[in-house]
C-alpha cells in the first residue's frame, strides 16, 4: 500500500528554554522529509527564548546552505498564556496540515520521523515513539525501557513520547483538556476509546534533567505515586502542586 502523503505540523510549547533552543532548531532542521510547518508557542519566557529563537529561524532560512530548502517550511512564532495544555492548543489553532505533532523542547525525533508518522498513520489515527532518556545511567536505561512497555501495555503516552495525532480527530475532541498537569494523559484516555494507538519502536531522545536533579529512585517513586492518584481521581491542581514542590 502506497504511503498517504501528509501535512505534517509539529508544535512545540516553550517556556525559558533558551539552552534547548539551538539544539532544538538543529534537530528539526535536518529531518528527513523537512516539515510542512513547525509552531514554537511561548507561555512567557523570561530568558529571552523568543528573541533567540527568532534569530535562530532567520539564520536558518538565509544559511548558505544551498542544497536544503528551509524555506519550503512554514516556521510560526507565537505567544500564550503559560501552561502547556493551553500552548499546545494555541499552537493547533495556527496549525495548517493535516497532522499534529507534539513535541516537547527538550526532546529529539529520529531524523527519519516524518516518513514513520506518514506510514503510521495509514492503520492508526494517532500514535508516539518509544522514548530513551540522555543519560549513560544504566538505571535510567531501564527507566526509559520500563516507559515504553507501560506505553505499548496501556496505550497511554506522554508528552515525552511525541505524540501524533490527525488533526481533524483533535479537533473533534476539543484539544487538550484545559489542566495544569497530566493533560497527556487525559488526551491519551480519550484517544483509546476511538483507537489503539500506533506505538512506533524508534526512539525520541528526551532529557533526563529531572531524574538527575532529584535522583533516579526519588523521581520514580512520585512519578508513580502522582500517576495512581491521577488514576484514583485527585485532581490536577493537587497533583501539579506536588510535581513542582520537589
Amino acid at each position: 500500500m502506497t504511503a498517504v502523503p501528509i501535512k505534517l505540523s509539529i508544535v512545540v510549547p516553550l517556556l525559558n528554554e533558551a539552552d534547548n533552543l539551538t539544539r532544538l532548531i538543529g534537530y528539526l532542521a535536518h529531518l528527513n522529509p523537512l516539515p510542512h510547518q513547525v509552531i514554537l508557542v511561548d507561555g512567557g519566557s523570561t530568558d529571552g527564548s523568543v528573541v533567540i529563537a527568532k534569530k535562530l529561524i532567520k539564520g536558518l532560512i538565509n544559511s548558505s546552505q544551498a542544497d536544503i530548502n528551509w524555506q519550503v517550511v512554514d516556521w510560526q512564532i507565537t505567544e500564550s498564556a503559560a501552561g502547556r495544555a493551553i500552548q499546545m492548543n494555541v499552537g493547533a489553532d495556527l496549525a495548517t496540515g493535516n497532522v499534529l505533532l507534539f513535541l516537547h523542547a527538550d526532546t529529539q525525533l529520529p531524523s527519519h520521523a516524518i516518513t514513520e508518522i506518514t506510514s503510521a498513520v495509514m492503520r492508526a489515527e494517532w500514535g508516539r515513539f518509544d522514548v530513551r532518556l540522555d543519560s549513560p545511567e544504566w538505571m535510567l536505561s531501564i527507566v526509559s525501557q520500563m516507559m515504553n512497555w507501560r506505553s505499548r501495555l496501556s496505550g497511554i503516552a506522554t508528552g515525552d513520547q511525541a505524540i501524533f495525532i490527525k488533526k481533524t480527530l483533535f479537533e473533534q475532541l476539543g484539544g487538550y483538556p484545559q489542566q495544569p498537569l497530566m493533560e497527556d494523559i487525559e488526551l491519551c484516555k480519550r484517544l483509546k476509546a476511538i483507537g489503539k494507538p500506533a506505538c512506533l519502536r524508534s526512539k525520541v531522545i528526551t532529557s533526563a534533567r529531572r531524574w538527575q536533579q532529584y535522583g533516579t529512585w526519588r523521581t520514580i517513586l512520585l512519578m508513580w505515586h502522582l500517576r495512581f492518584d491521577y488514576w484514583r481521581g485527585v485532581s490536577a491542581d493537587n497533583i501539579k502542586q506536588r510535581y513542582y514542590k520537589t
